[in-house]
């Protein structure tokens, strides 16, 4: 089954924003998002009253995650998913910590709790499944970025080895191509990356992919902080950031990023 995933930083609601403020990118993000059609979408910087916001536009959508303090509190890493193609069987979310169990813990001198938002679906009339996990580095440390990314790869490791399904990876991780968090993901170093390696969805294309966060500038020099990746099962078809504007602005300071994939879990 070919499916369309996209990663999008919607970027957070601030006044400081001026004309890029979240009420004048509601139906931008909306556009883009419905355009393209994804089966499942993971988004960053989406607060309770943002993604509530964007309810009305994604008829077809439901989401699951909670915010990075508990209940609905403060930046969600939720997951939308294309409810009349998929059925949600589990879901859940740990922080980003030495106590990932614990409600907006954080650890390695990062600057917020950081999350990491996870589900289980099933494809309707098909039975099959797989997971997406979806996450936000922190922007300050680099020492949380690592052990954040080295925690991800445990927790998925762990799911896989207890049921073999195949999983997907989406987020901003505040890192380019050739940092810690990215290799670790890749398998190009760490224990755990010797026993488990993820496809990263740019490893289709031929060179750099270019600039991912703008900073409502647009633009393509610079390198990509936002990604997707996906365990082996995974064929990757396609995968492109897409940098228009909607309607004369940009729908975030980041771009989304967008791939095609075919499972195969024979």
């Amino acid at each position: 089954m070919d499916m369309t995933v996209m990663t999008f930083n919607l970027r957070h609601a601030t006044p400081d924003d001026g004309n890029n403020y979240w009420s004048n990118r509601i139906g931008k993000a909306a556009a883009i998002i419905k355009e393209h059609c994804p089966l499942v979408i993971g988004t960053q910087e989406g607060y309770h009253s943002m993604l509530l916001d964007l309810e009305p536009y994604l008829n077809d959508y439901a989401w699951v995650g909670s915010g990075r303090f508990g209940e609905h509190d403060n930046e969600h890493c939720a997951i939308f998913y294309h409810k009349g193609m998929l059925e949600i069987a589990e879901h859940g979310q740990f922080w980003l910590s030495e106590t990932p169990n614990v409600v907006a813990s954080k650890s390695w001198d990062s600057w917020f709790p950081r999350i990491c938002t996870w589900a289980r679906f099933t494809i309707s009339g098909k039975g099959e499944s797989f997971y997406i996990y979806n996450t936000h580095l922190d922007h300050y440390s680099q020492a949380a970025r690592g052990e954040g990314g080295r925690l991800i790869m445990e927790r998925m490791q762990r799911q896989r080895s207890l049921n073999g399904v195949s999983a997907i990876l989406t987020g901003d991780f505040n890192s380019v191509p050739g940092d810690r968090p990215i290799r670790l993901l890749r398998g190009e170093e760490g224990r755990v990356a010797s026993e488990m390696r993820l496809v990263d969805a740019y490893s289709l294309m031929e060179g750099n992919p270019g600039l991912t966060a703008h900073s409502f500038a647009g633009g393509v020099d610079g390198e990509p902080i936002d990604y997707i990746f996906a365990t082996p099962e995974f064929r990757i078809i396609d995968v492109c950031v897409d940098r228009r504007e909607i309607d004369g602005g940009y729908p975030s300071d980041h771009y989304p990023v967008v791939a095609k994939l075919q499972i195969d879990n024979d």
